[in-house]
């Protein structure tokens, strides 16, 4: 069998950004990103998404089993990031500054995310 490729995204939210989930069962919930995924196109939302694993208990890794909720992987292109300014979901968009460097900014107001 062979390994589904999927196309790559350049994916300019990072880990420890405000985003706001845009469809799916949790639409609308806002949550700080967790995880970031580059080579599947997907993010870790805190309180987003949440899925219960089944798991067994191991004393050498201090686990306790039972039924263990967390939250799974939701696609990129179904998240948007939050505003600090504005205080809106926006798209980013990239301003270059005077010295050359590149900052990510916000698409409605125009204002570096950082």
């Amino acid at each position: 069998m062979s390994v589904q490729q999927t196309k790559r995204f350049t994916i300019l939210i990072r880990k420890g950004d405000q985003v706001k989930v845009m469809t799916g069962r949790d639409a609308g919930k806002s949550g700080r990103v967790l995880a970031v995924h580059p080579a599947k196109n997907t993010v870790v939302v805190e309180h987003a998404n949440i899925i219960k694993r089944h798991t067994r208990p191991n004393p050498a890794k201090n686990i306790k089993g039972g039924i263990v909720e967390k939250e799974a992987p939701i696609h990129i292109s179904n998240v948007a990031i939050v505003c600090k300014n504005c205080k809106q979901h926006s798209r980013i968009a990239n301003k270059v500054l005077g010295d050359g460097r590149r900052a990510r900014a916000c698409k409605k107001c125009g204002n570096i995310i950082e």
